[in-house]
């Protein structure tokens, strides 16, 4: 069906990174600036960096789930599976408006630098812009990533080139007073910046559309965040030192006037192209990752599934597209001011949720959440993130807190008005409530989506090995019994599947036991065994948490796997054995088998 058509996988480092950066570069460096200074003085780099490592703590975690669930809707996606679907609704919902609203931002910023350049209605320039960067993205991601790539390389060129000719310039006296307003002052400007920092949330949309996505997505945006978060504090500190107090404060081109002053018309010309172009890149990345929101929203049933149609021949969800563009030029016509609070506060909420999902998704020990990258310092880095974004929503004041929960209550009404009464869905808080309560409260659905997000994520195709497994008879078994009772078992579970006798299978097995112990090691044994007549293989998997009595040198086996199959399936058999092999050696096999709920 044209609604479940799979993304293309087009995405590599230099996009990932490109499209991150793209996000960040824009009005958080050539307009915010000079409103920021305002409020803190020349510690305003302070600010940009104190917001630049708590978003590090976000996008850790962010890092982390992606390459564990490279799905498009990034975080709507792994809040869903690891909170559930109203949170998710909610999650989603926010992260949409955010990146839509950094795109109207930016757009609406350009007003600001093409006055300087030609004399045309700003509005008139923001749709026809939204409209063109519509366009590109229906043609395809990689067609919109291209455009990114040669956006940014010229932005960051242009930026070294001011950083150089701007850092022999500088005035310390410009410097004084230090931090005008107070310590408070820096930490709720680092509040209004944040949305400098939003662009980390357009990897999480696309990161379905990316190759490799365990290793390239975290090795992008970390890249990203730490060359954008250089770029800012050593730009923003030129320039306070280059203007000082009295030209900077609440100027909306304040690299472009700090050019000015070291090189003339020619820069501030310059600069303002400069700017222009990264509004032009946020503007772009906003749209190809906001799109995908709705696209995975209606996947799971939480919006109506026409935003989920994927276009034949470009393989882009172009109503999400067009949908996302409409809401972008509607934006354009409201208050700047509005746009910076409402996107800096959902992209703070949206990192408080990131952290939380790791949490979460650790903590219910779920087998098949299997991340590519796994975040450092497990869960500091997390708590440290929650009550870092907790007292930046509380310090940005009162207007944002409003603007949160408005964000909040209408993805709340959607969810509960159409997606609770279309969907069902299993998630990991479930699996952690189930061990605190000894409750069934999972069928494990959660579980298999996560092993078919592997495969997909991993370009694992399923073999006869795999099929085997996923069919095979499983025991689980409560208490210590004998070999021959255990084979009693086994022939009783697979003489039906086999076609054999009763008894034969467990003769079988006793004979060649007495021949060779099949115990491996004190943990596992593999019993194999040579069955009569043609195209016969079947696998018995059995876990016994006491132990299975092999022998008096092997009175506690816990892992068994009996191989059965005909002559003819030797070579089958041997690669059976192999691949049980492998998966037992894995450092963590024990701690896993020993740990599952049951036979499931």
């Amino acid at each position: 069906m044209k609604e479940r058509l799979s993304l293309n996988k087009e995405l590599g480092l230099i996009e990932v990174f490109a499209l991150a950066s793209g996000a960040m570069i824009s009005s958080g460096l050539f307009i915010l600036p000079g409103v920021a200074h305002a409020q803190a003085g020349p510690a305003v780099f302070f600010s940009y960096l104190i917001a630049g490592v708590l978003a590090m703590t976000g996008m850790l975690s962010q890092s982390e789930i992606i390459s564990a669930m490279p799905k498009a809707g990034g975080d709507y996606f792994y809040i869903t599976r690891s909170m559930g679907p109203a949170v998710g609704t909610v999650g989603g919902l926010l992260t949409w408006a955010s990146l839509s609203l950094k795109s109207a931002f930016a757009l609406v910023g350009m007003s600001a630098f093409t006055a300087m350049i030609i004399n045309i209605d700003i509005r008139i320039i923001g749709v026809s812009l939204c409209l063109i960067f519509v366009a590109i993205n229906l043609i395809g991601t990689k067609e919109a990533s291209k455009t990114q790539i040669a956006l940014v390389s010229g932005l960051l060129a242009v930026l070294l080139l001011y950083i150089i000719r701007g850092l022999p310039k500088i005035n310390l006296e410009n410097f004084q007073p230090f931090a005008p307003n107070g310590l408070h002052a820096i930490f709720s400007t680092a509040g209004f910046v944040f949305v400098s920092y939003g662009g980390l949330l357009n990897i999480a949309s696309v990161a379905e559309e990316v190759r490799n996505p365990g290793k390239t997505i975290p090795l992008g945006v970390i890249l990203s965040l730490i060359i954008v978060n250089i770029f800012y504090a050593v730009v923003i500190f030129i320039t306070s030192g280059i203007l000082g107090a009295e030209q900077l404060n609440n100027s909306l081109t304040p690299i472009s006037d700090g050019a000015y002053v070291f090189m003339g018309t020619w820069g501030r010309i310059l600069l303002s192209i400069a700017a222009i172009l990264a509004f032009v890149s946020t503007a772009n990345a906003g749209i190809m990752s906001a799109a995908r929101y709705p696209l995975a929203l209606s996947r799971d049933a939480l919006l109506p599934g026409i935003f989920g149609r994927i276009n034949d021949r470009f393989k882009t969800p172009y109503i999400s597209i067009i949908f996302t563009g409409a809401f972008i030029i509607v934006m354009l016509f409201f208050k700047l001011r509005i746009l910076v609070e409402a996107a800096s506060t959902v992209v703070i909420l949206a990192n408080i949720f990131s952290c939380l999902s790791v949490i979460i998704l650790r903590e219910s020990r779920l087998q098949n959440y299997q991340p590519g990258f796994r975040a450092p310092l497990y869960p500091w880095i997390q708590i440290a993130g929650i009550l870092g974004f907790g007292f930046l929503i509380f310090e940005v004041g009162r207007e944002a807190l409003l603007i949160s929960l408005a964000f909040i209550a209408v993805g709340l009404f959607i969810y509960w008005f159409y997606g609770r009464i279309r969907t069902t869905r299993e998630y990991a808080l479930l699996h952690i409530t189930e061990r605190i309560t000894a409750k069934e409260l999972t069928d494990y659905k959660l579980e298999t989506e996560l092993k078919e997000i592997i495969r997909e994520r991993d370009n694992i195709t399923k073999d006869r090995f795999d099929n085997i497994i996923e069919d095979a008879v499983v025991m689980d078994i409560d208490k210590t019994i004998k070999i021959d009772e255990f084979f009693k078992l086994v022939d009783k579970a697979m003489i039906d599947r086999l076609g054999m006798k009763p008894d034969s299978i467990k003769e079988l097995l006793l004979s060649r036991e007495q021949e060779t112990t099949t115990v491996l090691n004190p943990y596992l044994a593999i019993p194999h065994i040579i069955i009569e007549g043609e195209g016969k293989f079947d696998i018995l998997i059995a876990r016994c948490k006491d132990g299975i009595i092999f022998s008096e040198a092997a009175p506690r086996v816990h892992a068994v796997f009996v191989l059965i199959g005909t002559k003819d399936e030797r070579t089958f058999h041997l690669y059976s054995l192999a691949a049980i092999a492998r998966i037992v050696q894995e450092p963590a096999f024990e701690k896993k088998w020993m740990g599952a709920k049951d036979n499931r």
